[in-house]
């Protein structure tokens, strides 16, 4: 007998599209879609490789975080260890790794790589910071979360293949978040999941795409989403400000007050706190499901 899965349809793809369609049929009705050749025109499409990179960049020293559960031992985003990205590659080429490295400035490092990219004109007022980038070995993964400031992202993905799952803002109620967080509950396995102990899942319906080499994501403001490298990889975002008031103030909350209150937690009780709040998960998701604890 098959085992019952996510509910998951495939993202809409678009080989080219233009401003004005981009906007009318995914910006403003904030669904996501993948564009396949969005940016051939930048060097980086051609240049960008884990090669590359290390022959650019090797002599950097790097964050990098693994998959080990949350804990009050590290602060919000505190990386779990650090290395130089000539040896980081170097191990990602070797095998499965679970060390991955999250909002990383390299193009802030070596800025030669910021000649390789330009903004795509796609109608998002993109904010003009250095774009941040993450790397992931085989087989490593993001945790099913949001970004803390709701913004509307461009996510290009470089150098292999990388799968990605997103749920809307609509489907929380079913994804079991641990409240003072931007995650869910982490032993969730989103590939294969245990609808004995997590039965709201049943009811999450999201969406499911594999990324290549150049493509780009677009995922809405608030999306939740959880990546795995298929294969050894690295992706950029360009991030744009939320549309939405709401998501604007929610921003402003999680960036000015919940962090900090959650590190604050963290210190004062710790393990306790962390502990608290996955049993929270559980309870505030099945009361809104009308679930029997």
């Amino acid at each position: 007998m098959m085992k019952e899965q996510m509910k998951l349809t495939e993202i809409p793809r678009e080989r080219r599209i233009s401003r004005e369609d981009f906007l009318q049929k995914y910006v403003k009705p904030q669904k996501p879609v993948v564009i396949e050749h969005l940016i051939e025109d930048w060097p980086a499409y051609d240049k960008w490789s884990l090669d590359y990179i290390q022959e650019v960049a090797g002599d950097k020293t790097v964050p990098l975080f693994d998959n080990r559960p949350i804990s009050s031992k590290y602060k919000f985003n505190e990386p779990h260890t650090e290395m130089k990205m000539g040896d980081y590659i170097e191990l990602m080429k070797a095998g499965p790794t679970n060390y991955r490295i999250f909002l990383y400035h390299l193009l802030k490092e070596v800025p030669s790589l910021q000649a390789d990219f330009k903004f795509p004109k796609v109608g998002l007022r993109l904010i003009k910071q250095i774009p941040m980038l993450f790397f992931g070995g085989e087989n490593s993964k993001v945790f099913m979360h949001y970004d803390i400031d709701f913004a509307n992202i461009l996510h290009f993905h470089f150098h292999g293949k990388k799968k990605c799952i997103l749920f809307p803002p609509s489907e929380t109620k079913y994804l079991y978040k641990v409240p003072h967080a931007l995650i869910s509950r982490e032993d969730i396995d989103f590939h294969n999941p245990d609808f004995e102990r997590f039965p709201a899942l049943k009811n999450a319906k999201g969406m499911v795409t594999e990324l290549n080499h150049g493509e780009a994501l677009y995922m809405p403001e608030g999306y939740w989403h959880q990546m795995t490298y298929v294969t050894p990889g690295f992706s950029m975002s360009l991030r744009a400000a939320p549309r939405k008031m709401v998501n604007l103030s929610r921003a402003f909350y999680n960036l000015f007050f919940m962090r900090y209150f959650d590190n604050y937690m963290r210190k004062w009780k710790g393990q306790k706190w962390i502990d608290y709040k996955n049993e929270q998960a559980i309870k505030r998701t099945h009361r809104k499901n009308k679930i029997a604890q």
